[in-house]
């Protein structure tokens, strides 16, 4: 592994940067196996944000043998509210001019509830993605104290006889309940495509397969390690043979991907974690691979992935409106550099600025417990 100057995993923001990249072919098209494959950036991103968040809560219970989850939640509004609400002011104004202002929508992006009240977002339309996370940040900070209260789980002690841990079975219990759910949901509410893919109830075992590598990572470090080096390469075939499906199926249109696609693709992304996280020469073997310069320069986006993907869909729907205006459909790869080009400009001027400056708010008066940066 490598740590930068930040105290930040280059491997992991490289793993951030390759989710944003599939988003952006997903949003504006390139090809049509790309715009079919790019949405599963968003599942990559839903187990990276569970192993990273988690991760935050683990540290500091395995510290302090509690959690304070008001000061988390905090610490994680700061990271999130400035940027995400200072952005829509810039779909709102476009959604004002075009007269197609609704309360209840606006509403719903406020508080992150856009999932089930609108589907999609309503002015920002990607923002259920977003929803989604909150919930998570929220759900899971109460479930570990809860825990922790309770003494539910003793984290990482194995009971009598047993090879897994509570904690272990309560996740795999979820993962197996949000099947069973999406299946549930696309036979009797067939016609409710939307929010099959976005509900939250339907999505979040993405975000506690990240859960599950981090409470190995924190927990199980030495078995998990041993066991992940051991069948690498079975492993990652594995990996590969779940989520090669994704470049053929519009998962719109796909009864098999809202459904069991969803379960293979973050297993497959939970499996690649496992290996960036316990592949000593990771970093080289990526150099090698794609040349530093490359990986430097996906790492540097990764690390503004945040700030990248809430402006996109704005530098996508001006596009639209200045060739419309002029009449002329340009060469998609053409139309495909300058949209990225653009909200990756901006997106790393905004996380160097904007993010940077409220982040500095926030360690001044809530400064964290523990390390925040993996």
């Amino acid at each position: 592994m490598t740590t930068n100057t930040k105290g930040r995993l280059r491997e992991l923001d490289f793993l951030r940067g390759i989710a944003i990249l599939l988003v952006l072919l997903r949003h504006q098209q390139l090809f049509d196996f790309t715009t079919k494959m790019g949405w599963v950036g968003v599942d990559l991103f839903f187990v990276l944000s569970g192993f990273l968040v988690s991760g935050l809560l683990f540290k500091e219970y395995l510290r302090f043998g509690d959690i304070k989850p008001g000061k988390f939640l905090i610490r994680r509004g700061f990271k999130i509210y400035p940027i995400y609400y200072l952005t829509y002011l810039l779909y709102l104004a476009i959604v004002i001019m075009k007269h197609r202002f609704n309360i209840t929508g606006f509403l719903s992006d406020m508080f992150f509830v856009q999932n089930y009240v609108w589907g999609w977002g309503f002015a920002y339309v990607p923002s259920w993605s977003l929803a989604v996370e909150e919930h998570f940040y929220f759900g899971f900070a109460l479930l570990m104290f809860v825990v922790i209260k309770t003494k539910a789980f003793k984290f990482g002690a194995l009971q009598p006889n047993a090879a897994v841990t509570r904690f272990e079975c309560f996740i795999v219990a979820v993962m197996v309940l949000c099947l069973f759910m999406r299946i549930f949901s696309n036979t009797y509410d067939p016609e409710n495509v939307i929010r099959h893919i976005t509900m939250t109830h339907l999505r979040i075992d993405s975000l506690f397969a990240g859960v599950l590598v981090s409470y190995w990572y924190y927990f199980r470090k030495e078995a998990t390690f041993r066991i992940v080096k051991k069948q690498a390469s079975v492993l990652l075939v594995i990996a590969l043979l779940l989520v090669s499906f994704s470049p053929f199926f519009e998962f719109t249109k796909s009864v098999f991907v809202r459904t069991f696609g969803f379960t293979f693709l973050f297993i497959a992304f939970a499996i690649l974690l496992l290996y960036f996280l316990t592949e000593s020469e990771i970093n080289k073997k990526l150099d090698r691979i794609f040349s530093k310069t490359a990986v430097d320069f996906v790492a540097k986006i990764g690390f503004a992935s945040y700030s990248i993907y809430v402006i996109h869909t704005f530098y996508n729907g001006l596009a639209v409106a200045i060739v419309t205006f002029l009449n002329y459909k340009p060469n998609s790869a053409i139309l495909f550099v300058l949209t990225s080009a653009a909200s990756i400009f901006t997106g790393i001027l905004m996380t160097k600025y904007l993010e940077t400056y409220f982040l500095k708010i926030r360690d001044k008066y809530y400064p964290s417990r523990v390390s925040h940066k993996i």
